[in-house]
């Protein structure tokens, strides 16, 4: 790391995430959850600057932690996450899988270490994954619509925030202990992470390493869509129809990550300040293009992948109007090669990162609280090889923020304002053609709303309105190349303007009795929304797809419910169900593409003394409202059932869990994947884990 992001790494913080509702003990921040604990799911603290339960925060908020994010876990984030209200993922194969939120990603998305972004390539290529390791995580909270406001113009779309324990928070004696392992049958998947933390006086040493291994996943049928079939039936070559067949296994998927991290931290009564170092290798395959050109070759990448990663934070409490200043601050240095199948290097792609920010937090004074900040942010890119569509570019984000509420009586009110000046440059490159370029843009964004409780019960209802500007990525304005990932020409545009959205949401929640609610119904109006259009021209044999900007609108609807039944055969039952469909029409262009369809899931789930089970179905439908050059999605029902035992009475943090996905193994692809006609999801996949917390 070079001086000036490492000056700029040690320079600040991200809110803080570990604290419990007035009146309440914290809990370890990789204690076990419970199903106690997961039906009080809304009493979590969120990342978002004000310390404050979930259902007290404007915006869809989703938190996965315990046994039930083991049972979730998956070689990526994206897929990890995707049973959450609103949540899909890029799904270009099963390890390099970004999430998707309300039909939006990419830049649009910031993926977070505790506050920091994940210094890699990940939001540039559907075929680079998120340099962030499900198995590290304590608990992922997902932030939908004015709560990500404090995280930056790259989080318009939203914030998936990882909260690991390798800077240590409170110190456990003897020591704090954390050991999970897992096996996946549908590919042969193998994973263990072991996670220590040891006091030493007042500082608190920690270390954890988690490895995994998994082979070609297999699928629940054909590998090819049914018009691709029939479209490779009809081919006069016996080899492009023989591909009609293709089921089973799906080829250069094999996937191997390893991560380790060591930290330490200085902790006395509410002062707290550590470091950590973490290093993270990965070598994944990404599934094969099939191509119905019997000239054509079909490539078969791998990427190989490494990053180290240091980390630092700082918080130190206050008295009178403020209770508490924070420093966070982190710095990565990024590298991974794309292999031939001979295992020559093609291209290499390089990234160096730093951010910071430090976060000065209100004492609650009669109702009124809040956080007000400044975040800096500095990052490098630059590809060697035959894929460099890039040239090598720097940006640079300087942030200050406020995110206030005041609560009278039924009442809270809550304003934020974030003002953000983005400086993009390129050098000047012979080979992509372009001269030094240089842009800079300064964004305004504002988000005021109310919550108000409705009687008794436990009722809420909420309405938000936001203007928010996200400043084009140096993607969007430099790229002039060939991107194997997308199959596509891709054609920056120097002129972009930043993307500005206007829009509300509205919800109305319940966290108490024996019937939880939360349902939501969102709407952004964008003008200069970047997109990619196909110019019909073709570079390199691959098509031309040019960034534009046009008017946009986004509108959907979560709801997420739970219901408890009451006891019958000695079991306490409850029901669960989740649904969620965006709709998003760019003008001039059509419908948005990668746009997941309306989805249905509800759950009976039952507790009897060590066990707890449920059985679910999950109904993805069809998606034919589809952009240009993009096929229909035939619609999917998964059956998916588990149970967790906990065998120990008096060590219940030992949880052992059987999950049996997609359990009649039919074939499913997910709509928001650029791979879906050529890569289905994974067929039947029975799940073993095992959880220990001491």
């Amino acid at each position: 790391m070079s001086f000036e992001l490492l000056a700029i790494a040690l320079a600040a913080q991200a809110p803080a995430v570990e604290a419990a509702p007035a009146g309440e003990t914290p809990a370890p921040a990789n204690a076990p959850v419970s199903r106690d604990a997961r039906d009080h799911a809304e009493d979590a603290i969120v990342v978002t600057g004000v310390r404050r339960r979930a259902e007290d925060v404007l915006g869809g908020i989703s938190v996965l932690s315990g046994q039930e994010l083991t049972s979730a876990i998956r070689p990526s984030i994206g897929d990890t996450l995707t049973r959450l209200p609103g949540v899909s993922a890029s799904s270009f194969g099963p390890t390099a899988s970004r999430p998707i939120l309300r039909g939006l990603g990419g830049d649009r998305i910031r993926v977070l270490t505790d506050g920091i972004g994940s210094f890699d390539v990940s939001a540039s290529s559907a075929d680079h994954a998120v340099a962030i390791n499900p198995l590290t995580a304590d608990r992922i909270e997902v932030l939908r619509g004015p709560a990500a406001l404090p995280f930056g113009s790259s989080a318009i779309g939203g914030v998936v925030n990882v909260i690991d324990s390798r800077i240590p928070r409170r110190a456990e004696e003897p020591l704090h202990a954390d050991v999970s392992l897992g096996y996946g049958s549908a590919a042969d998947e193998r994973s263990g992470a072991v996670s220590l933390s040891v006091p030493v006086g007042k500082f608190v040493l920690h270390g954890d390493a988690a490895l995994s291994r998994s082979d070609d996943l297999r699928t629940g049928g054909h590998l090819l869509s049914d018009d691709l079939r029939d479209a490779a039936r009809a081919s006069a070559s016996p080899e492009i129809r023989a591909l009609a067949d293709l089921k089973g296994k799906l080829p250069n998927t094999k996937a191997e990550s390893a991560d380790y991290a060591g930290g330490v931290a200085y902790i006395d009564s509410g002062f707290n300040a550590g470091f950590s170092i973490a290093r993270h290798t990965a070598l994944y395959g990404v599934p094969l293009r099939y191509t119905l050109d019997p000239e054509a070759e079909v490539e078969a990448p791998r990427l190989d992948v490494e990053q180290t990663r240091i980390d630092a934070r700082v918080e130190v409490p206050l008295s009178g109007a403020f209770s508490e200043v924070k420093f966070r601050a982190g710095g990565a240095r990024y590298h991974h090669d794309e292999l031939e199948p001979d295992g020559a290097i093609g291209s290499s792609f390089y990234a160096r990162g730093a951010e910071g920010r430090i976060d000065l937090v209100q004492a609650d004074r009669e109702g009124w609280e809040g956080t007000s900040g400044v975040q800096g942010l500095s990052r490098r890119v630059f590809i060697e090889g035959e894929e460099k569509f890039l040239p090598d570019s720097r940006q640079k984000q300087a942030g200050i923020f406020t995110l206030q509420s005041l609560k009278r009586g039924p009442l809270r009110l809550e304003a934020g304002v974030r003002f953000e000046h983005s400086r993009l440059t390129a050098k000047p490159d012979e080979d992509i053609g372009n001269p030094a370029l240089k842009r800079s843009f300064n964004a305004l964004s504002l988000s005021g709303g109310a919550t108000y409780d409705i009687g008794g019960g436990g009722w809420k209802a909420g309405l938000n309105i936001s203007r928010s500007v996200r400043a084009p990525s140096i993607e969007e304005l430099f790229a002039n190349g060939p991107h194997a990932g997308t199959q596509a020409f891709e054609v920056g545009d120097p002129d972009l303007n930043p993307e500005k959205s206007r829009g509300f949401e509205a919800s109305i929640k319940r966290g108490d009795g024996p019937v939880k609610v939360t349902a939501t119904a969102y709407f952004s109006n964008f003008s200069n929304f970047i997109y990619q259009a196909p110019t019909g021209d073709v570079e390199d044999d691959l098509p031309v797809f040019a960034y534009r900007q046009g008017k946009a609108r986004y509108y959907g609807f979560e709801l997420e419910v739970e219901a408890k039944l009451g006891q019958a055969m000695g079991i306490d039952w409850s029901l669960e169900g989740v649904a969620d469909a965006t709709r998003a029409t760019i003008k001039g262009f059509g419908p948005a593409p990668q746009i997941p369809p309306l989805r249905l899931l509800g759950a009976l789930a039952g507790s009897s003394g060590a066990f707890d089970g449920r059985i679910e179905v999950e109904r993805v439908f069809a998606q034919k409202r589809n952009a240009v050059l993009e096929t229909e999605t035939e619609g999917y029902t998964l059956l998916n059932a588990g149970i967790d035992w906990h065998p120990l009475d008096d060590r219940p943090e030992l949880t052992l869990g059987l999950t049996a996905n997609n359990l009649l193994d039919v074939v499913a692809r997910r709509h928001a994947s650029l791979l879906k006609d050529y890569a289905p999801l994974a067929g039947r996949d029975i799940r073993l884990t095992a959880r220990f917390t001491y």
